[in-house]
This record gives C-alpha cells, structure tokens and sequence, in this order.
C-alpha cells in the first residue's frame, strides 16, 4: 500500500519495476496451474464442486498428522465424527446466522448523533451500559465513515457510559467519536481503532484504588491503526498486540505487552507480564520502573528517555490525567523532574536504523517515501 514493494511486484514505481523480471502472464499461468491440480484432486476424490466437498469427513487422512511425535496422544475422534447422511439432513452449515443487530445499543447511539452524522455538528450522549452490549461504538464508526471518509473533527461526537461494556468496545471507532466508560470492560478494547478516542475508567463512585486493581480484559488495541486510549488501571494480556499507530496509556499490564507491535506510542504507568515486547519492529513504549528480565529482548533495546522523548512522556501524562483524573499520573508530573528518571524507553533497532535514514534523507532534501531512500532503508536493515 506504499507502492514501496522492493522486488517490483506490487508497485507503480517505474524505478521498482524494473527488478521484476517476469511478465503478467507468468502469474495468469500460475494460477491456471493451480486450478487445474485443484480440478485433478477433486477428480480424485470423486467431486466435482467445492460444494459437493463440505463436511465429508470420511475422506480425510488423520494418520500421519497424529502420528507425529508432537501430536501424540491427540483424540481428534470427535471433530472428526462422520456423520451418516440422511435425507434432508444437511451436512454442513447452510444457514445464515442472525445477529440480531437491530437489537443493538448503536442503533440509539446513531439516532442520538444524528446531528454530527448529517451536518457535523457536535452532540454530547449519556447513557448505561451492560455487558450484554458489545461492540459498543462500531455500527456509530460505520456510520460516520459512510459519510465522513476521514471522520469528523475531535470532539464532534462524544459518549459517556456507566456500567460494564461488554466485549470490543470502542472496535474500529473513527476521528471525531471519543468513547468514554465510567466502569469496566471486557476482552478487545479499542480492537482496530481508527482514529477515535477510548477513556476506559473507574466510576466516580468506586472506592478502589484504580492502578491496583484490572480495568479491563486482554487484547486491548489489537491491530489499532490510529487514535489514542487511556485506560486507568491494570489490564490483561497482549496489549497493543500487532498496534501499528494508535497512541496508548495504561496503568499495568499483563504478560505479552506490545507484542508485534508496528507503530504508535505506548506509555506503561506500571508492572509489565513477562515477555513484553516480543517481536515488536516499530513504534515505542515507555514503561515506568520496568523490570528488564520480562522484556523480551529479541528486537529491542532498552535505554533511559533521551531528549526528544521527555516532552512526549510529559504530554502523554498530561492527557492521560485530563481524559482520566489518573492519581498516578497526577503524582508522576507533580515529581517530574524525579519521576523521569525512572522510566525506560523500548525501541526497536531496526524501527531506529529506518528513522535515522528517513531524518537524514529529509536533511538532504529527499523524498522520504522515495524509492532511493527505500534502497538507503534496505541496506541499514542488512546492518
């Protein structure tokens, strides 16, 4: 999608273009071949539509699967059940589910945001939420990119939620829609997040002291591409995992933070689990008091904040105690000049050796998307 594929396959660079020595017909034969193996197997088989093929069971070959020596002991009798065929008794699932999304909260969401939707004025909507209600947020997001390709501005429309969302709340949430939850969450917070804003925090109401007790569940941002988070307290496992741009604050952790990370930014307020950063290859995480011996140090280096990140730490503390009334980040810019001292930055080395030559190549006057830095990126990631 950056029209940057080196061996000039999927690409429009004429420069690119030149490394593929093939020819479109060489693909086209491809999968021509392809079809016909396809075609042979079948024939084989005794079928003659993918159809025909669904659900025959009998006619596949467990025996050098569970005859590997990691597979011993495995029973795959009962996913593999044959059933007997009898009339008018499918075999395979041939109807389609019902979802019952006109049962959905978002229908409310939308009808309150008509506003915003039709002229982009801003609406402020208040409500309860159960954790029946899940994806809380997505069908709204929908709508407004139906309408508004590049979301609206901040702000427009805004959501304040008590109670406790039920799974993916906030999903695939576009510019301009900030979600705020006065409560808890479940798995998958943030999933996708494109653009729009997730506060997850304890009611006003509760007593608990919100960095030591969990938040939210697991898997919070998955594959978040924009927008930012802040979740006051603990969360579960794999956070931020495959996050390739959003910004995210949280007070705590689970094991596997930021694991496959692409991009964005990261501020952990507290314990990490064991094996955080695992095959992270770009964006950054800074983690306060981090325990090095649970980083997973294949592709990262761990270092104290250099200048240029003081100021972002700083102004993500300053957003996470606005969005979130955070004590923690509260007493971290109370003692900042201490305070930043304890936290570590997490950097890849590769993510820095593709920074480093993109800042040189804006000094030289470069195209930094260009194909001649691109060559200039490939050779720093040889070492």
């Amino acid at each position: 999608h950056l029209n940057t594929c080196p061996v000039g396959i999927a690409t429009q660079d004429p420069v690119l273009r030149k490394r593929f020595t093939g020819t479109p017909e060489h693909v086209i034969n491809y999968f021509f071949f392809v079809a016909e193996e396809v075609r042979e197997l079948m024939a084989k088989l005794g079928f003659r539509t993918f159809g025909e093929m669904i659900g025959q069971v009998g006619k596949l070959d467990m025996r050098r699967a569970i005859g590997h020596w990691k597979a011993q002991g495995v029973d795959l009798s009962r996913i593999l059940h044959e059933v007997k065929p009898q009339p008018g008794v499918a075999i395979h699932n041939c109807e389609r589910q019902e979802h019952h999304l006109e049962q959905a909260m978002d229908n409310t969401l939308i009808a309150s945001a008509r506003p915003a939707l039709e002229n982009g004025a801003p609406v402020r909507i208040e409500g309860d939420i159960r954790n029946v209600n899940r994806t809380v947020g997505t069908l709204l997001g929908h709508e407004v990119t139906k309408r508004h390709p590049e979301g609206l501005p901040d702000g427009t429309i805004e959501l304040t939620l008590t109670g406790s969302a039920g799974q993916s709340f906030g999903a695939f949430v576009p510019r301009g829609i900030t979600l705020r939850l006065l409560g808890d969450a479940n798995d998958y917070v943030g999933k996708g997040l494109s653009g729009g804003r997730v506060v997850v925090r304890p009611d006003r109401g509760a007593s608990l002291e919100a960095e030591r007790n969990v938040i939210a569940g697991n898997v919070i941002g998955y594959g978040a591409t924009s927008g930012e988070l802040y979740l006051r307290g603990k969360v579960g496992e794999r956070f931020c995992v495959r996050n390739s741009g959003a910004t995210a604050v949280v007070e705590g952790v689970g094991d596997h933070g930021c694991e496959y990370m692409t991009g964005g930014r990261v501020l952990v307020l507290g314990p990490t689990g064991r094996n955080f950063a695992a095959g992270m290859s770009g964006g950054v995480a800074y983690v306060l008091d981090l325990a090095a011996e649970r980083v997973n140090g294949e592709l990262v280096e761990l270092s104290a904040l250099r200048p240029q990140d003081e100021p972002v730490v700083r102004e993500l503390l300053e957003q996470h105690h606005r969005w979130t009334d955070s004590t923690v980040a509260g007493r971290l810019l109370e003692e900042w000049d201490a305070a930043r001292e304890r936290f570590t930055l997490v950097l890849p080395r590769d993510y820095q050796r593709v920074l480093d030559v993109r800042a040189a190549a804006e000094a030289d006057g470069l195209d930094p998307d260009g194909s001649v830095v691109w060559e200039r990126i490939m050779e720093a990631s040889r070492g």
